[in-house]
């Protein structure tokens, strides 16, 4: 059995990262209920609030097993529930991982996703080790691959018609960042205009 991989707490100047809690139910459901919010997501808008506790179970269980950690994102301004931020599919053997996050429609465009997600890189090649990272973003999700090249991810290349909602087909955009492109200080004391 591997190492359990307990939750970072991690801090931004706008925004706190932190282990899910059962308080945040409410916020989530809302969250992945939003069709907005979801149209270029991999699965369609929840419909039930037992999606979101089991979702908070599974960070639990993730955190457990050691295979990766999502965390709740908060702004530090008032204390708002904004998104999450994942990083699972750890291997240690590959030293790779894969990035994910997820923010709501009135966060966007502040650059908050592009920080969480610095955030819990500069967390995941300091502790992890990690060699590689791997994200994917929808082609359609222009705003997505952007926080993704801000980051320094390279687009790889494009998984055909990997994705069937409600019936529609999607492309997806495959993003890898490598160590030693890794560039933890970009962009560190300004804020984009998206993302």
């Amino acid at each position: 059995m591997r190492t359990p991989l307990p939750a970072p707490s991690l801090h931004t100047s706008r925004l706190r990262l932190r282990a899910f809690e059962d308080a945040d139910t409410n916020d989530l459901f809302a969250l992945h209920s939003s069709a907005h919010v979801l149209r270029y997501w991999d699965s369609p808008p929840w419909t039930e609030r037992e999606r979101a506790e089991k979702f908070i179970a599974r960070c639990r269980e993730m955190e457990k097993h050691g295979t990766g950690t999502r965390l709740a994102v908060d702004r530090v301004s008032d204390g708002a529930f904004i998104g999450w931020c994942t990083l699972d599919s750890w291997n240690p053997d590959f030293r790779s991982a894969s990035l994910g996050y997820c923010f709501d429609d009135a966060a966007w465009g502040h650059g908050y996703a592009t920080e969480a997600a610095r955030a819990l890189l500069r967390w995941a090649f300091d502790t992890l080790d990690l060699n590689r990272v791997q994200a994917e973003a929808d082609t359609r999700n222009v705003a997505s691959a952007r926080v993704l090249e801000k980051l320094g991810f390279l687009r790889e290349g494009t998984l055909r018609e990997d994705c069937v909602v409600n019936g529609e087909v999607s492309d997806s955009w495959v993003y890898g960042l490598i160590r030693r492109e890794w560039q933890p200080a970009r962009l560190e004391s300004g804020h984009s205009n998206d993302g």
